[in-house]
């Protein structure tokens, strides 16, 4: 596993790679890892900068023209992927095709590995944690819905189980459980 450091060093590499190749610029940084940055906040970034870049490997993280990116290829944890997969299985639902919608979302959630940005600290962060997080929701109801539509109630009540007490304001899930739970009753 990789060691990335300090949370102020993986706040700058969740901002790197949260911006999907787009360059940073110093002050965008700064205001993404920081509230309220100190006055070594530049000389911060360069150290935790460099740090990265010898973790990552110099040409992994670049800096070019005052500016940071992430120059990362074929990775297979990343968030495009995942949002590919979550687009195709809409357009597969849409097109009436329930059993590989269902495949292509539960393929677009097991990029989620508990919550989202998790110890990662300042406002970027928090913003993209909290919109991670409904994502991830909304990939999840999609998915229970087609496991109804696909006969897969046991697996729609598991997981409507678990997900109900963590979010009970939200009527859908309530109806989606009841719904599910009414499916997977045996006739008799």
């Amino acid at each position: 596993m990789l060691q990335i450091g300090t949370p102020r060093q993986r706040a700058l590499l969740a901002i790197l790679l949260l911006s999907d190749g787009r360059a940073a610029s110093p002050e965008e940084l700064i205001e993404g890892i920081w509230e309220n940055p100190p006055e070594s906040a530049q000389a911060a970034l360069r150290t935790y900068a460099y740090r990265l870049r010898k973790c990552l490997g110099p040409d992994t993280l670049v800096h070019d023209a005052g500016r940071y990116a992430l120059r990362i290829r074929d990775s297979e944890f990343d968030l495009a992927v995942a949002e590919e997969r979550a687009s195709s299985a809409e357009a597969a639902a849409a097109a009436g095709h329930a059993e590989h919608a269902r495949d292509l979302y539960a393929t677009a959630l097991q990029f989620f590995v508990g919550e989202p940005l998790a110890g990662v600290p300042g406002p970027y962060a928090e913003r993209h944690r909290e919109r991670l997080s409904k994502w991830r929701q909304t990939l999840l109801e999609r998915r229970v819905e087609l496991d109804l539509a696909t006969g897969r109630y046991d697996e729609a009540v598991a997981d409507l189980t678990a997900l109900t007490p963590t979010n009970p304001l939200n009527d859908r899930l309530r109806e989606l459980l009841v719904l599910a739970q009414h499916r997977n009753r045996p006739e008799g």
